[in-house]
Parts: C-alpha cells; sequence; structure tokens
C-alpha cells in the first residue's frame, strides 16, 4: 500500500487582506505522479513554496514524509530538502556555470566527495534526462529550452532523492519536445521509483503522466484520480476538463501512456541527442 508522502492539511496563506488558500489538504502517495493545476493567481506557486519550506503558512500543517516541516527551524529542514529535488519553471541554472558544475552544486553542499567522483556522478546525471556528454561543458546561453529543463531535472536528481517537484515542466516546449518530456517523466519514475509532484496547466502532460490530479478552486484542493476528476461537478474543474483541447488531449492519452510505457527509455536518450542538435535555439 501506498503511504502519503506529502500530507497538507488546513493549509491557509494570506498575503494582508488577500487570501489565497483557506483550509487546504492535499495528500501525495508514494510512487503516483501527482498534477497540481489552477487558474491563474489560484496560488500554485505558493503552494509549491509552502511544500518545499519557502513560504511559512498563516495556518496549517505540510508535512514531507510524516515531519511537520512549518515547525522546524532552517537548520532542521536541511536534511528534509536533500531527501528532495526541484526542477523550477525557467531551469534557474547558474549562466555562469556549465551544465556538469550547476548539477554539481548540491553535491558540493551535502556530500564530501573527490572531484572526479564528482565528475563522473554529474554526468551519470546527465546521460539519465538523455542529454549528450558533451552538453556536460555548455553554459545555459549555448541550449536550447529544451535542454535547459532537462538540465534542470539532472541538477534536481544530483542527490538521489525520492521526491521530484517539477514546476511547468512543459511550459515553452514546442509538442515534440513537450511530449519526449513527458516520456522522459514516465521513465524517471518508473525507473528510480520516484514520487513526482508536478505543476502543470498542460493537458496533454496531465492526461500522459499524472496517476491523480488536485484542483486548486475556491482557495481549497479537489483531488481525485485523473479518470475521476474529469466527472467532478465544480463549474471550473468541468470547464477545464471538457473544454475542446481537453477532450483532444484525453483522446491521445490512451496511446501517449502505451507509447511511454514501451519506449520512454530510448525516447528520453533520443530526444536529448535531438535537443543537442538545436543547440541555442530558444524553443
Amino acid at each position: 500500500m501506498r503511504y502519503p508522502v506529502i500530507e497538507v492539511q488546513g493549509l491557509v496563506n494570506r498575503f494582508g487582506s488577500q487570501v489565497v488558500h483557506d483550509g487546504l489538504d492535499m495528500e501525495v502517495r508514494q510512487d503516483e505522479v501527482f498534477g497540481i493545476v489552477g487558474g491563474s493567481g489560484s496560488g500554485k506557486s505558493v503552494l509549491l513554496r509552502s511544500i518545499l519550506g519557502l513560504q511559512h503558512p498563516a495556518a496549517g500543517t505540510v508535512r514531507i514524509e510524516g515531519q511537520d516541516i512549518t515547525r522546524l527551524s532552517e537548520q532542521q529542514l536541511r536534511p528534509i530538502k536533500a531527501r528532495y529535488g526541484v526542477a523550477f519553471q525557467s531551469g534557474a541554472l547558474y549562466s555562469g556555470l556549465t551544465v556538469l558544475q550547476n548539477v554539481q552544486l548540491p553535491m558540493m553542499e551535502y556530500l564530501q566527495l573527490e572531484s572526479t567522483v564528482r565528475d563522473e556522478l554529474a554526468l551519470l546525471k546527465i546521460r539519465l534526462v538523455g542529454l549528450p556528454a558533451d552538453a556536460a561543458g555548455k553554459y545555459p546561453a549555448q541550449l536550447s529550452g529544451g535542454m535547459v529543463k532537462r538540465a534542470a531535472v539532472a541538477r534536481a536528481l544530483a542527490l538521489d532523492p525520492a521526491l521530484l517537484f517539477l514546476d511547468e515542466p512543459t511550459s515553452g516546449l514546442d509538442p515534440v519536445s513537450a511530449t519526449a518530456f513527458d516520456d522522459l517523466v514516465l521513465f524517471l519514475q518508473k525507473e528510480l521509483r520516484l514520487t513526482i509532484v508536478m505543476i502543470t496547466h498542460d493537458l496533454d502532460s496531465i492526461f500522459r503522466t499524472c496517476n491523480r490530479v488536485g484542483v486548486i478552486v475556491n482557495r481549497r484542493m479537489e483531488s481525485d484520480t485523473v479518470e475521476r476528476i474529469v466527472d467532478n461537478p465544480d463549474p471550473w474543474i468541468r470547464e477545464y476538463f471538457h473544454g475542446e483541447r481537453a477532450r483532444g488531449a484525453r483522446i491521445a492519452a490512451g496511446a501517449g501512456r502505451a507509447a511511454g510505457s514501451a519506449g520512454a527509455s530510448g525516447s528520453a536518450g533520443a530526444s536529448g541527442a535531438g535537443d543537442g542538435g538545436r543547440s541555442g535555439d530558444g524553443a
């Protein structure tokens, strides 16, 4: 039985008189891909910051593997932060460092390793996310948008976390690159037994990769399986999951999931090589 890796209960976030979350509950189970969706201004990023310990809520609890992080000091949070990885929407790579050096940053902060061992481990992570070996020596400005996102995931995996957060991972990617990234997510989840929390507005990604979805509506969250959330009676949820784009995504989901299961490993590597050929392309 899969146990809750993340438990958010009664979360309240406010900025002055503006209430963003009002009694929000969320549960993420072991080994699942959990998608977080919601309208603009619904508080998706604030929720992520609360879970990561970057935003202290006005009320409520946030438990990661049973520990309520809202009651912990920064020093107490340090070992918990080492157990999860985060890939932010823009990649958040340091422009003055190479991809290899960016991936090594968490290792340098948390691990005592010889430089040669650190190089080998960082290169392993780079190849794991489907990037070619020569990407290790490149700077972020020399990478395509898809390569930047993959490099950010490689850094997020630097400490072998069991929990991975992805913030709008397919935003700004063309459809082919977005599909390849979905394949990478499925591949990593399966091979590394990751629990993945993904903020996204990409309907194709939701139907292809997520086991369950949490929708932020009316300052709270409605959660269910992908198959059942579409029948939720809330007007915003029905409009979101029953529009023309959603219908197309649902039709394609079955074939996409099958293809992802059968060939995600090959797609992850091949698509990374393909991105390498578009070095410098902002897409």
